[in-house]
């Protein structure tokens, strides 16, 4: 079929496929190369940016490693100010006892006591006691002080103060919920 074109003809012919080859080359080789390329040099930045960073946090491993090891040792010194109980009765026992202290060491006449049922706040179980005492004004604030001040970690929730005598507001009779809190112990599976 070729044959029968002149050679005019046939220089066209050949010129068209070579101009076919080009464009298509260019369409299905070189643009794809391109545009990865292209693509390529627009991620170069983040990547950099990226590299400078996981670069920087690699040089801040031992600041990093310090701040970790003080996190720790403050988590301890807070699991230390905890009930040392990890059931709810015994800690519930325990935060009476330290109440009462402190309510004999105020000099306060204690009335009547109450556990209440645990309460969960997060990954802690907040014990509560009610305990109702009876003295005048300086000893129940020594009393608040005391527990404000305690070792362990405990929480006025509520305060409730009455006058015993209202023809003689020298005694109060004050009802205070007392907390603290526990960390659970894990159920074994």
């Amino acid at each position: 079929m070729i044959g029968n074109l002149s050679r005019r003809e046939r220089t066209i012919v050949v010129g068209a496929v070579v101009v076919g080859a080009l464009v298509g080359g260019w369409l299905y080789v070189i643009e794809p190369i391109r545009e990865r390329n292209a693509m390529t040099a627009e991620l170069v930045p983040v990547r950099e940016e990226l590299l400078a960073r996981r670069r920087e946090l690699v040089a801040r491993k031992g600041a990093i490693a310090a701040d970790l090891q003080a996190v720790e040792q403050r988590i301890e010194g807070l699991n230390a100010r905890l009930l040392t109980a990890a059931t709810p009765a015994v800690a519930a026992s325990e935060l009476q006892n330290i109440v009462k202290e402190m309510a004999g060491a105020a000099k306060l006449e204690t009335r009547s006591e109450r556990i209440l049922p645990p309460a969960e706040r997060g990954e802690l179980l907040e014990i509560g006691i009610e305990i109702a005492v009876s003295g005048d004004v300086r000893q129940l604030v020594d009393l608040l002080t005391r527990v404000e001040g305690s070792p362990k970690l405990l929480r006025v929730q509520d305060l409730k103060v009455r006058v015993m005598n209202i023809t003689q507001p020298k005694d109060l009779l004050a009802t205070v919920v007392v907390s603290g809190l526990i960390r659970p112990a894990k159920a074994k599976a």
